[in-house]
């Protein structure tokens, strides 16, 4: 009975022990060194284990205050949290850096914590600063400071101005664009409609159309006449069968008829395309049943050899109309406002080159 009694006090005792070392809180702060020189740096490493849950509030100091006398707070990290035991216990881990402009051994006093608003505290450290020997039998060996270093290339500098220029330039371009168009009295953007394409029968037959209604053939100017009429023949043969006959001699368009056209057609063809190029080049007088002979070949030509076309393409025409005075009045006035923010965004960006370069 006397042993079991023993037992089980000594468990009780032991779980006591367990529960309370797993409720304990521990500050730890220490100093990377025991020494530094004059005006280096000096970390103080501060850790503190709590259960896991618990408010810590942590040192906070401003920069450049003095800890204690001689002493200065410089800057400090930020916390690091991790968890042991199974995540029942967490450790926050956080660096503070200090500095001193004065040699001498200082006493620091333990850094304080707050857990749940109790306060604890670490240990107590001594920090001993150390000045440089100076060898004052020797002047000639004493250096003279270092003159005014250039920074290092910094890209973060550099980069709103990067940006706005790139802006700058855009602006600009938009504005010489506008510029130009508002000086041509055209709009910024041009206006497409589609047009449906008509067949080359169709078309040779409106111009043809166009040339009798005119009543070219009865001028005493034949020569106007017969340009209007084997232009027109031409331009028909080149999108009916393929080839550039806008730019060969009647010669050669005969040749490559040949073998697609029947022999009347060809032969009333050749004999338009001769008096035309008489008329031309020779100065050949036509009389005006002539002409009217050679209007009804072209007629029966393009009758005799068209294909009526069951699917015509579109074709795109732009149309270019003028602007009214109250949206050229407008855009004036929008070219003025965004060449004077032009010119501010130019002034800014010398002034930061300046002001960075110097």
């Amino acid at each position: 009975m006397r042993i079991a009694k023993y037992l089980l006090s000594l468990v009780a005792l032991l779980a006591s022990t367990l529960s309370l070392s797993a409720q304990q809180v521990t500050v730890q702060n220490k100093l990377d060194s025991a020494a530094i020189f004059i005006g280096n740096r000096m970390g103080i490493t501060l850790e503190v284990t709590a259960d896991k849950g618990k408010s810590v509030e942590l040192p906070q100091y401003d920069s450049l205050q003095v800890i204690i006398p001689g002493v200065e707070f410089v800057s400090a990290t930020k916390p690091d949290t991790q968890y042991v035991n199974d995540g029942k216990r967490m450790v926050l881990t956080r660096k503070y850096y200090i500095t001193s402009f004065d040699s001498a051994l200082y006493f620091i006093p333990a850094m304080q914590v707050k857990v749940d608003k109790k306060p604890y505290k670490g240990v107590n450290m001594a920090l001993k600063v150390v000045t440089f020997n100076v060898d004052t039998l020797h002047p000639e060996k004493i250096f003279p400071s270092k003159s005014v270093m250039s920074p290092p290339f910094d890209f973060g500098e550099w980069k709103l101005l990067l940006w706005l220029s790139l802006i700058v330039v855009i602006v600009t371009a938009i504005l010489l664009y506008v510029g130009v168009r508002l000086k041509d009295n055209k709009p910024i953007i041009r206006h497409i409609r589609l047009k449906q394409r008509l067949a080359p029968h169709k078309e040779a037959m409106m111009k043809i159309e166009k040339i009798k209604e005119d009543k070219i053939w009865q001028s005493e100017d034949s020569k106007e006449y017969y340009t209007a009429l084997t232009d027109t023949l031409r331009q028909y043969i080149k999108e009916r069968y393929g080839f550039n006959a806008t730019e060969m001699t009647s010669y050669e368009i005969i040749q490559h008829l040949e073998d697609v056209n029947d022999g009347d057609a060809i032969n009333e063809l050749r004999e338009l395309f001769q008096t035309a190029d008489l008329v031309k080049f020779a100065k050949y007088s036509t009389l005006i049943n002539e002409n009217d002979r050679n209007l009804v070949y072209a007629i029966e030509y393009i009758n005799q050899t068209k294909v009526e076309d069951t699917k015509p393409q579109p074709e795109e025409i732009v149309v270019e109309e003028k602007r009214s005075k109250k949206t050229k009045l407008v855009l004036v006035g929008l070219v003025v406002g965004t060449s004077f923010l032009l010119l501010a965004l130019v002034s800014y960006l010398l002034y930061r080159i300046f002001f960075i370069v110097m």
